[in-house]
Parts: C-alpha cells; sequence; structure tokens
C-alpha cells in the first residue's frame, strides 16, 4: 500500500469516526435527557449585556408594579 494510499484510508477512517462519535453523543443524550436551561446555566457568567439586561428588568418590573398600585 502506497503512502498516498494510506493517508486517504487514514482520512476516510477520521471522517467515519467524527460520525460515529456524533451518534455516540446523541444516543447519550436521549439517555440522560438535560432540560435547556441546564445545558446554557451558567453561560451568561460575568456578562456585562446580561447583568445591564438584569439590571433593566428590575426596573421595569419596578415601574410597572407602581403603575398598578394607583
Amino acid at each position: 500500500m502506497t503512502t498516498q494510499q494510506l493517508e486517504e484510508r487514514l482520512t476516510t477512517l477520521e471522517q467515519e469516526m467524527v460520525v460515529l462519535r456524533m451518534l455516540v453523543e446523541k444516543q447519550e443524550e436521549k439517555r440522560s435527557p438535560k432540560p435547556w436551561w441546564e445545558k446554557i446555566a451558567g453561560s451568561f457568567a460575568d456578562d456585562p449585556s446580561f447583568d445591564e439586561a438584569e439590571r433593566l428588568g428590575r426596573e421595569w418590573r419596578a415601574t410597572a408594579t407602581d403603575d398598578w398600585q394607583d
């Protein structure tokens, strides 16, 4: 077998391995599915944009509550 043939075979095997890994990951997700919120929990940690959105949400809720009480 030539070096070129070995390289082609290795490339094919690597591509097949990627597909197999994806299939295994999908099967593992089916066995122990996590709720979507657990998958993204913590992804906004230390994010100034999220902190600002949270502050604005609190501000809006405080204003909306004041309007309802009048």
